[in-house]
């Protein structure tokens, strides 16, 4: 898969909090397309190791068919800092987009989209470098508050940070723990949430995120 290259890596805070601020301009909220090909991309590391293990897969929709997987294991170059995640997680995942055969229609991160302090999670990040559609599915809350959850699945509430809406809490199985979802690039809220109940039929987590999961904790646990 060929994308442009869209920025160097800041290796200090004050040089990714700034290029956050500019990038943040650049994303576009509108409309998914129709997605027939989603992509769940995921990394892991053991605490204290120096390595990153990052892993895309992709799926065919309805059928959840799994078109393609490709890994890759690159040294950590940038410290855990909540709110810049991307600056550590993403060099990473970008190589392994780099060796995936097909491009896909929309792809589905484990992290935020617009749902974070400067608006740019890593799905927003990650989603104007691959110039791709692509959604936020969290597991926990990084900004903003929200009412309670119905507890049947697609019960949902308004996240809002600084009085907007920036995302939606989402019930994607009955009476389990919801999850966070929002808009990353070339995505609006209404489409991404369609796509993450499309996405979980049985489980709370998208099968895509599933997948990429099973898929980087095998590659982290064979490269020890």
């Amino acid at each position: 898969m060929k994308f442009k290259s869209l920025h160097a890596w800041p290796t200090d805070y004050t040089e990714a909090v700034a290029l956050q601020a500019r990038l943040r301009r650049k994303i576009v909220i509108r409309r998914l397309p129709r997605v027939r090909l989603v992509a769940g991309a995921d990394v892991s590391y053991d605490r204290g190791d120096d390595m990153m293990h990052a892993g895309v897969v992709v799926m065919r929709l309805p059928e959840f068919e799994i078109v393609e997987t490709r890994a890759a294991s690159l040294p950590v170059d940038f410290p855990y800092i909540p709110g810049l995640l991307t600056f550590r997680e993403a060099p990473a995942l970008l190589d392994v987009f780099r060796k995936l055969e097909c491009r896909p229609d929309a792809v589905i991160f484990d992290g935020q989209g617009i749902a974070h302090m400067r608006g740019i999670g890593l799905a927003s990040h990650v989603g104007l470098w691959l110039g791709l559609p692509s959604v936020g599915c969290a597991k926990s809350r990084l900004v903003g508050e929200h009412r309670g959850v119905g507890p049947a699945r697609g019960r949902r509430a308004a996240l809002r940070y600084e009085k907007r809406v920036v995302g939606s809490v989402l019930r994607t199985r009955d009476g389990v723990k919801p999850v966070y979802v929002s808009p990353g690039h070339l995505a609006d809220l209404a489409s991404s949430i369609h796509l993450v109940l499309r996405c979980c039929p049985k489980y709370r987590l998208p099968e895509t995120t599933r997948a990429a999961h099973a898929l980087v904790n095998e590659v982290r646990r064979s490269f020890a």
